[in-house]
């Protein structure tokens, strides 16, 4: 590639040297004009094939991002998967730790119930020893067989009482005990669990950074080339341009000859134009005197008409006139009498031309405009993630085009939040957005939350205001960690800022 564009260098020097030498001077023949043209044309030509070839490989490269871009997202997507399964041991290790502090609290109780029965035993057997009652004493006593028999009946309630005392404190010691194992296998499962998933977890970043390697690798290696392909775009159009200056430098030399054969043209138009406006000026001279002679007849024979027919017409006027005069005397009689019935009605009907009072409507009450349930301007909420502002919202991204959101700094594995109550209508990997997850707020609000590491919510989940959905990341390619955050209407970003505070 570096050679090609030395190559393409040095013809267009070679190019511009020819074209400051004497070939633009003024007079030169407009044959060596051309053939200098033919051969810049011959040199854009391979610039140009070059160019193409360029791009081709651009093309190739911009196709091994692509797979490089979705290899990513896979690897991105279960990087999230696996969060939220941590997430979920998370709780239950925590809710098993509650059990477990709860099951060893009952079994310091129990232990201590067990011990007080115990010392009670203890103390009743020593009382009954120090006194000598027994079976066997009260049977070789010689007392009263009634008061042997009321005794002996005392000691084997008493030693049944005992013993079933001590065989519930056993059960209980046993239960517990059983419980207490349960509680340790089910501990001793979720931890393994855990450490299955730190295990794959590790390795999902391994391969994650791997990816990103690769990615940033081809991106480099495109920039490179989209330099390289701008540089001969340049060359080009300066190529373009001498091309375009020796075009100029031919029609110049066309334009000259051209205007003396049209002087020469013009001169022999402008002498047969002239021939041809004599023949034309005698023509219609001819043609104005026979139609004056024709003009002339025609009068002579009108006169001739108009003469008969005033001696033929003149009874039929003096009839006309009368019935005309007739007609005219009819007429005035009858405004007359309209006149007169006029004024009476005006003088018997009385005035009703006073201007009335307009009718006024009432104005139709204005509702109030509903606002969202989640989200309304000025609200002062508070923002998804605390952290620096590294793009505002309508300004020009690096890559062209604008912001339609906020990009916040925040660091990897930040709870992000959400903004307002609503219910989430998207979560899941989109291209250059990494990791997304959408909440519709209602009124047709929405909030987008992108670039995060993993997503803590599912679709159908309602959320609530301040509720932590996702960890923030750099997922979708990018280089440092953060949040991009839109908030949009009817379909249209709007400024983040009319609805959380700064």
């Amino acid at each position: 590639m570096t050679r090609m564009g030395a190559r393409a260098g040095i013809g267009l020097l070679a190019l511009a040297a020819a074209c400051a030498c004497p070939a633009y001077a003024q007079g030169e023949a407009p044959e060596r004009i051309q053939a200098r043209q033919s051969e810049a044309e011959q040199r854009q030509a391979e610039l140009r094939g070059r160019i193409d070839t360029l791009q081709k490989a651009i093309d190739e490269r911009e196709s091994a991002r692509k797979e490089a871009a979705d290899a990513l997202r896979e690897s991105e997507s279960a990087i999230s998967r696996i969060n939220r399964r941590l997430d979920e041991l998370a709780g239950q290790g925590k809710a098993a730790h509650a059990e477990l502090q709860s099951l060893e609290a009952a079994i310091v109780r129990q232990r201590a119930e067990r011990d007080a029965r115990q010392q009670e035993l203890a103390a009743q057997l020593r009382t009954q020893y120090q006194s000598g009652l027994s079976p066997w004493t009260a049977l070789l006593s010689g007392d009263d067989p009634q008061q042997i028999g009321r005794n002996l009946g005392y000691l084997d309630y008493v030693s049944r009482a005992r013993a079933q005392a001590l065989a519930a404190l056993q059960r209980d010691i046993e239960r517990l005990s059983a419980l207490q194992r349960a509680a340790d296998e089910r501990r001793a499962e979720i931890e393994q669990v855990a450490r299955d998933t730190d295990e794959q977890k590790a390795e999902l970043v391994r391969q994650q950074r791997e990816r990103a390697t690769v990615l940033a690798k081809l991106e480099g290696q495109i920039q490179a080339q989209r330099a390289e392909a701008a540089r001969l775009g340049r060359d080009d159009q300066r190529l373009s341009h001498v091309i375009s200056e020796l075009e100029k430098q031919v029609q110049a030399a066309r334009a000259a000859a051209e205007a003396a054969r049209k002087a020469a043209e013009a001169k022999r138009r402008a002498e047969a134009e002239r021939r041809a406006q004599a023949a034309r000026e005698a023509a219609q001279a001819q043609q104005r005197a026979e139609a004056e002679r024709r003009a002339q007849l025609a009068r002579e024979a009108e006169e001739r008409a108009r003469q008969i027919r005033e001696a033929a017409d003149a009874a039929t006027r003096e009839r006309l006139a009368a019935e005309e005069a007739a007609r005219a005397r009819r007429q005035a009689q009858a405004r007359a009498a309209a006149q007169a019935q006029a004024q009476a009605q005006r003088r018997e009907e009385p005035a009703l031309s006073a201007p009335r009072e307009p009718v006024r409507g009432t104005a139709r009450p204005t509702l109030p405009t509903e606002q969202a349930r989640g989200l309304r301007a000025g609200a002062g909420l508070a923002p998804p993630v605390r952290g620096p502002v590294m793009a505002r919202f309508g300004t020009d991204r690096p890559e062209g085009g604008v912001w339609r959101g906020v990009l916040l700094r925040a660091d990897e594995g930040t709870p992000v939040r959400a903004v307002a109550p609503g219910t989430v209508v998207y979560a899941a990997w989109l291209r250059g957005f990494g990791n997304l997850i959408i909440v519709d707020h209602g009124e047709q609000y929405l909030t987008v939350y992108a670039y995060n590491q993993s997503l803590l919510r599912e679709v159908g989940d309602t959320v609530a205001a301040g509720e932590a959905i996702a960890h923030a990341g750099s997922t979708g390619g990018q280089v440092e960690s953060g949040l991009y955050f839109e908030v949009r209407h009817r379909g249209e970003p709007v400024d983040p800022y009319r609805f959380i505070a700064r």
